[in-house]
């Protein structure tokens, strides 16, 4: 995993010498001859005694005859299955003779990795283990064996890039690249031991080294990789990573971490190292550039740690990685910078060690962990919640006219309150706010200079700043947009992001999606780049887990516009997030008919427009067209004849704007061209491809929270949409008078308290303002998330409850005003109260209670309730705070409320026909809700009945003013055909 690192004094792009240290050289030892020895009587006894055994015993396997349905006439007997498990003990002996041939063959000619011998897993293994204890001690292994692999080959074909992955990042895409690295990296290597003196070379002569080139047209490698092609094994990749780490690289880097490899690189091998890509030393391969052997002998004078580990050096943000691979599919962590300076939010939410978790904090009983830690996503959730609850808020008020009108969502509970705190403590909307802007920014000052939208794989957010690593070099970013580590990283530092504005343009890469975090970096993969089909290995749960992530994540995502989202084989219920978007299908035959159609009219369509890829479609003036991407996610394995289909189709899906996400539980899919596995401790990993990250997951009970809060939101969800009686009803006859009453409706006043002093006052304040609109409790952690956007620990939170008990005291009877609950959560006790609590309780009181038998008292308290509305929610609230309204559907509930006050007190004096108090007290409404349709068209019906057409004209002039370009609501309208046929001749004079 990477560690942050700070830039050191001693980092240097130029090669860098050191005293020179002798070569770490792995002697035989006398256990290395005895497994030797043994893995030869092991393989002797297998390959020989085995058959001579059975031919001795059980004769050979083949008839005498071949008289097939003279066999199905015979008796079933003790023989006839003695013959079967006979022929069956001669099979399995041939496929472990074959697997023998296949891993001796690899083993001697050093070429490539060793083939598979079908339905021979265990069986290669162990005879891949023989072999390689067999001829561990064998000279052709250790030394001869590169200079037969060599033979008939060209200078030429030593030339040839294969690399290793320029990493200073987890690889991602580099599955392909890999196999290719191999064969000029280790020729380089060979170079390297050959300058060195004959005695260095004779006591080193186990030595070899693999020098990492960059690629052209082909994948990266890993150390994986290399070990599996040398070593026999993956698994020894953490040798080699001992023998090279923290030694100085040609370019003044060092090796820290095993998946960060980099082209240029030199890697020491362990003794034991095979195959024609190799190198001895120097001298060996004269064919070799100077250059090279010259990297070589220096980096071979650095081992056995002389080179130091203290400062992890590197070179600069801005070096360039030469040769760092145009055209492949491959994605690399930046490199990290110092951490911003105290006072700048990052693009994220804070680090894990700089928030207490629920292992840490007594307070956090639970809250998912899946989804504290996951910001983009919470905070996607959280903004399609609201919007959902708002709109059903709206869709209940218009639908009741006339009938009754809900103000109050359901209150969640159980889980669903569980999660919906942890979406409130994990959100980083601000951070997709920066991510949105900053990537609709960047299409637009590419199309701006006519330039097309370069292909990204991948989108990394790292100490604040953002990197995307391009699928080729694309030339100079535009301003303020800086190259990265090398031509294939575009950089935004945060202070630049923050100066991005709105753009009308459309999101360039709607399908990045988070796959998960490398300690402070976060990976969203795109995956409607991706050349083929991305696999998903690993147990069925969890892969569901991941699947549920990228689904809920890709529908509510706030960087993209519209999309299709297709789910197969999992999710139905997660359509209830985003229906315009999600899309559940039944099978594996129903998909691959509708995205043959679909890649048929794409390409079609692609052609008739002259486009390349959905990419040109996006800027310049064809940008109107979107080309929105389409994306599956296909959680059933498809059997191999529908994985190849699937793989045809998704050959030239990266062009067309289509992704696709394929589940195994083999961990083998047929025509896969990146391979993940999700492992049951949530590590998403791809060795071959140098990855490993904590995954995103959406755990199945946390999914069926998330999908409860949004059910019980949606406007269809009852017949009556959302609740009518308020979750708090203050006492409003004069013994109910409080202790503590706070002015939220306008400016922000509390009254019953003394100010505190200090600089803590408004901290104080907008805790107090939080718990009054959840009178139903607040849990501790979401208190101090609100408060302290970017993290807090513990002792401070514990301090604010602290102070914040102290200042709001205590009632009468000794008992606190700020209290927790059973379920720990923080309430206020009924003697603290708002003007927002007496607002609800006075109307509900009028509609539903008192006022509904007595006229009188109708009047008084709906007249009482408007008196207390003087402006907008904390209209005086300073810059910076409150930023957790932004979560809540307070600001569409009060306007709201106010407008059906307004509108029971005018019914109530329209019965007495007294239309100008119905006017007054519609204005008055209007104030604070200004756009509430409803309003206008009883203003109007008011006006009316005053029987003065000018002043009814007046009114039409000032509505039709107010409606903009947008133009009046068609109700509206046709009321005033109804109330003034000559509206429109008299607002045109008027006008």
């Amino acid at each position: 995993m990477p560690r942050r690192r700070s830039p050191s004094p001693s980092s240097s792009t130029a090669p860098r010498n050191r005293t020179p240290q002798p070569v770490r050289v792995r002697q035989r030892t006398f256990g290395d001859f005895v497994k030797a020895f043994l893995a030869f009587v092991a393989l002797a006894v297998l390959l020989v005694g085995v058959p001579a055994a059975l031919a001795m015993t059980a004769g050979w396997p083949f008839p005498e005859t071949f008289e097939p349905m003279e066999w199905l006439r015979q008796d079933i007997s003790v023989s006839t299955f003695l013959g079967i498990l006979t022929f069956v003990v001669w099979l399995a002996w041939a496929q472990f003779t074959a697997c023998v041939l296949v891993e001796m063959k690899a083993a001697l000619s050093g070429v490539g990795v060793p083939g598979r011998v079908p339905g021979a897993g265990p069986s290669q293994l162990l005879a891949r283990q023989l072999v390689a204890a067999l001829l561990l001690v064998g000279a052709t292994a250790a030394s001869f064996t590169p200079s037969l692999a060599q033979l008939g080959q060209t200078y030429d074909d030593n030339q040839r890039p294969t690399v290793a992955a320029a990493q200073q990042t987890p690889g991602l895409f580099a599955q392909q690249q890999e196999q290719a690295a191999g064969a000029a990296a280790a020729v380089a290597e060979q170079a390297s031991h050959t300058e060195a003196t004959p005695a260095a070379a004779k006591k080193q002569g186990d030595t070899k080294f693999y020098r990492i080139q960059p690629p052209e047209g082909r994948h990266h490698d890993s150390l994986w990789e290399i070990a599996e092609r040398h070593l026999g094994d993956g698994r020894r990749y953490k040798e080699i990573f001992e023998l090279n780490k923290d030694r100085v690289q040609p370019d003044g880097s060092r090796l820290s971490e095993a998946s960060l490899i980099r082209p240029g690189w030199i890697m020491e091998m362990p003794g034991d190292a095979r195959g024609g890509d190799l190198v001895e030393m120097p001298d060996d391969a004269p064919e070799v550039s100077p250059e090279v052997r010259q990297q070589i002998s220096d980096y071979a004078r650095t081992g056995d740690g002389a080179s130091g580990g203290g400062d992890q050096a590197q070179g600069g943000d801005q070096a360039q990685d030469s040769g760092s691979g145009g055209g492949t599919a491959h994605v690399d962590l930046p490199r990290q910078r110092p951490a911003p300076e105290t006072g700048h939010a990052d693009l994220r939410r804070p680090a894990p060690d700089q928030v207490a978790t629920p292992a840490q904090d007594s307070s956090s009983f639970g809250l998912p962990e899946a989804l504290l830690t996951a910001p983009l996503l919470a905070a996607g959730l959280l903004g399609a919640l609201g919007h959902r609850r708002r709109q059903a808020l709206w869709q209940s008020a218009f639908a009741g006219i006339g009938g009754r009108r809900g103000m109050e969502p359901p209150t969640p509970t159980g889980d669903a309150l569980d999660v919906q705190d942890a979406l409130l403590v994990g959100a980083d909307p601000e951070g997709v706010r920066l991510l949105d802007r900053s990537l609709r920014g960047l299409a637009a000052s590419l199309a701006a200079e006519s330039r097309p939208l370069p292909t990204v794989y991948a989108a990394w957010m790292s100490n604040g700043d953002l990197h995307l690593q391009l699928a080729q070099p694309s030339g100079k970013p535009p301003s303020p947009w800086q190259l990265g580590q090398d031509q294939t990283f575009w950089m935004l530092a945060r202070a630049d992001a923050e100066a991005y504005e709105d753009v009308d343009t459309a999101a360039p890469y709607p399908g990045l999606v988070s796959l998960g975090t490398m300690d402070d970096s976060r990976l969203l993969l795109n995956l409607e780049s991706v050349p083929g089909i991305v696999s998903l290995s690993g147990r069925e749960e969890d892969r569901a887990a991941v699947f549920a992530s990228v689904a809920a994540e890709l529908a509510t995502n706030g960087w993209s516009d519209r999309m299709t989202i297709t789910l197969v084989g999992f999710g139905e219920d997660l359509t209830a997030l985003a229906p315009s978007r999600l899309r559940h299908l039944d099978g594996i035959e129903a998909l691959i008919e509708t995205m043959e159609a679909e890649t048929r009219q794409r390409r079609g369509a692609l052609g008739a427009a002259g486009h390349d890829s959905v990419l040109t479609g996006r800027t310049g003036p064809a940008r109107h067209t979107r080309w929105a991407p389409h994306l599956v996610l296909l959680a059933a394995e498809p059997s191999p004849e529908d994985a190849m289909t699937l793989a045809e189709l998704a050959a030239d899906a990266g062009r067309l704007g289509i992704g696709y996400l394929v589940g195994t539980g083999s961990g083998d899919l047929p025509g896969a061209a990146w391979e993940m596995e999700i492992t049951a401790e949530g590590r998403l990993l791809a060795p071959l491809l140098g990855l490993e990250l904590d995954a995103q997951l959406l755990p199945a009970d946390q999914q069926r929270a998330v999908v409860e809060l949004f059910t019980d939101a949606d406007p269809e969800h009852g017949p009556d949409g959302p609740g009518t009686t308020p979750p708090f009803l203050v006492d409003i006859s004069e013994q109910g008078r409080p202790a503590v009453y706070a002015r939220l409706v306008g400016s922000y006043e509390i009254i019953g308290l003394e100010t505190p002093d200090g600089e803590r006052s408004a901290l104080l304040h907008e805790a107090l303002a939080l718990l009054l609109l959840h009178r139903e409790g607040v849990h501790p952690r979401v208190l101090s998330s609100a408060l302290w956007p970017r993290g807090v620990t513990d002792d401070v939170r514990e301090a604010l409850l602290d102070r914040l008990r102290d200042w709001l005291g205590t009632d009468p009877d000794g008992t606190p005003r700020l209290r927790t609950d059973d379920a720990g959560r923080l309430t206020l006790a009924k003697s603290v109260v708002s003007d927002l609590d007496v607002l609800r309780s006075l109307y509900h009181e009028a509609t539903q209670g008192k006022g509904v038998d007595s006229r009188a008292v109708r009047g008084r308290l709906l007249t009482d309730a408007l008196v207390l509305v003087r402006g907008p929610l904390l209209a005086d609230r300073p810059e910076g705070r409150y930023r957790w309204l932004t979560h809540e559907i307070v600001d569409a509930q009060l306007p709201l409320l106010v407008a059906d006050t307004g509108l029971a007190l005018a019914e109530f004096h329209m019965e007495k026909n007294r239309a100008e108090k119905a006017i007054e007290a519609l204005n008055a409404a209007l104030r604070t809700a200004p756009a509430d349709e409803r309003l206008w068209n009883e203003l109007l019906r008011a006006t009316h009945a005053l029987d003065d057409p000018e002043r009814l004209t007046a009114l039409a002039s000032d509505l039709v003013t107010r409606s903009g370009a947008r133009g009046l609501p068609p109700r509206t309208e046709a009321l005033l055909d109804e109330l003034l046929p000559t509206w429109r001749d008299a607002v045109a004079a008027a006008g």
